[in-house]
């Protein structure tokens, strides 16, 4: 199979066809990978919790799950491909660095800082898969410090990468700050199709300017953060649910469905907000991986979303991405 009509999954590659329902930005687990060294999970619970989990989600209809999960955030793709067999979830992943403002260590030693060797890096991980696994599509973060010198190297990397290999860009952009302009701005520069990227979590914050900003520049935009309803990671105020799913049909309404994909951001096991956490914050606690096919999608429908706009975000729009036309 061609770069058009193929997608690599964490248990091999599948046509684009048979990708079905996809949520474009989950985790399947967030962890400090040094952490677990030390202070190991219970394996066989949290791998079941996984398979519990997913299997819900599948039985809801949605069959593939987009797992942004990269450097930085503890990736651990032997995990994840058993738990893609055991539940019968497929499970794209990710490459890439979750720099909240610095490079881990590893990359800055010596030539390593450098935007090529981080692409070559990149492209080795797509073309040469990781213990078998082959990435499908690239992530970068730029978040509440803005484009730090070091973020600015990872993005440039990702879009060096991209080019080279056609595999599709996600990222995670700080909506409060219109980060995701600034990453757009970056990876023009770098001569990136902008119509290949997902800007991440535009719908964090009600600021339809900043959605259509993004938007008119080709970009996909990413209402991937249901059933959140604050900021957990900053405290901030952002998009309540309601508010969350009133943006999604407005830009529905405004014509923009051949643009958006969605998601949760959720994971089933996280070091950052913990499980306790979760249970005790209001906002959190509708966080899980079946609250968009449970009440995002009948409240869209009952604000009008045609089942054929559902179809499309849900089905066409993340096939398109992740069938990508290849290196140019």
């Amino acid at each position: 199979m061609s770069d058009q009509n193929a997608v690599a999954t964490a248990t091999g590659t599948i046509p684009a066809s048979n990708l079905g329902a996809t949520s474009m930005h989950e985790h399947v687990f967030t962890l400090n990978a040094e952490l677990r060294d030390n202070y190991p999970w219970d394996e066989e619970r949290v791998v079941a919790a996984a398979v519990s989990q997913l299997s819900d989600l599948r039985a809801r209809g949605i069959s593939t799950i987009v797992d942004l999960t990269v450097y930085g955030l503890g990736r651990d793709l032997p995990r994840v491909a058993r738990i893609s067999c055991e539940s019968g979830m497929q499970i794209v992943v990710a490459t890439g660095i979750y720099t909240f403002r610095d490079l881990p260590t590893y990359f800055r030693l010596n030539e390593m800082v450098s935007p090529g060797f981080i692409a070559d890096f990149f492209v080795r991980e797509v073309e040469e898969g990781i213990g078998g696994v082959h990435p499908a599509i690239f992530k970068l973060a730029t978040d509440t410090h803005g484009v730090t010198e070091d973020v600015e190297t990872v993005i440039r990397a990702v879009a060096r990468a991209h080019r080279r290999t056609g595999v599709p860009i996600s990222t995670h952009a700080h909506a409060a700050t219109r980060q995701g302009l600034a990453q757009q701005h970056i990876l023009d520069e770098e001569g990136v199709d902008l119509r290949r990227v997902v800007i991440g979590h535009v719908g964090d914050v009600a600021d339809l300017d900043y959605a259509e900003a993004v938007l008119t520049r080709g970009s996909f935009i990413g209402l991937d953060r249901f059933g959140i309803s604050i900021d957990g990671m900053h405290a901030e105020a952002a998009a309540p649910v309601d508010g969350r799913i009133a943006i999604a049909v407005e830009l529905c309404r405004r014509g923009y469905a051949s643009q958006l994909v969605m998601g949760h951001d959720t994971n089933v096991e996280s070091d950052s907000v913990t499980r306790k956490q979760r249970a005790q914050m209001p906002g959190l606690r509708d966080w899980h991986f079946t609250y968009i096919s449970d009440v995002v999608v009948p409240a869209m429908r009952a604000g009008g979303v045609t089942q054929a706009e559902i179809d499309q975000i849900l089905i066409d729009n993340p096939r398109r991405i992740l069938a990508h036309g290849g290196a140019y």
